[in-house]
């Protein structure tokens, strides 16, 4: 089945804040997150311009059309414990959900970083209970590596990560559909 046509566009934390507040801004969203929902724009706006700085180029928002208004973020972030080690985030809005939106958009993400960086590894941590993001990582090839128990300590209490990674070298299956990357300026 063929789905509708989604693009990745370089995320403006300001410009697509006010949408993104829709995902950011909602507590059974943001169940899985260290912090609870943002109160409001504004916050989604601080966290957003937090976690896009110095990521510019690996921060996309999920849209429906070129210009159109973001259903979704995609990120992947160095922590720097080694320049070649990537993590991967995403989330889509709820009304989106149950299109593969997620594992599309970040296909098209993890090709770009493979192909622009000399990153070996991206890896998920993902909470156990987060059942919807475990499935979009396997989808995409990722190896469970482990579970980190108590790990996080998070608005919903203390929390065990599992850990998804990808290799350069590892076989990643076919995603249909896969979204346009549009460049900056256009």
């Amino acid at each position: 089945m063929a789905h509708s046509p989604i693009y990745l566009r370089p995320l403006d934390p300001v410009a697509d804040g006010p949408a993104l507040h829709t995902i950011f801004g909602d507590p059974q969203c943001c169940l899985w997150l260290p912090e609870p929902a943002f109160a409001d724009i504004d916050a989604t706006i601080a966290k957003l311009t937090d976690w896009t700085t110095g990521f510019e180029k690996t921060s996309w928002a999920i849209t429906l059309t070129p210009d159109g208004p973001a259903i979704g973020r995609i990120s992947l972030f160095n922590t720097g414990h080694d320049k070649d080690v990537w993590e991967a985030a995403c989330m889509v809005s709820p009304a989106t959900r149950g299109q593969n939106i997620a594992a599309r958009a970040l296909s098209v993400a993890i090709e770009y970083l493979f192909a622009t960086t000399t990153a070996r590894r991206i890896y998920a941590d993902i909470d156990p209970d987060n059942h919807a993001s475990v499935k979009t990582f396997e989808k995409l090839g990722f190896t469970r590596e482990g579970v980190l128990r108590g790990e996080w300590v998070t608005h919903i209490g203390i929390r065990d990560s599992v850990i998804y990674g990808l290799l350069r070298t590892d076989p990643r299956p076919p995603i249909p559909d896969k979204p346009v990357l549009v460049e900056p300026g256009k």
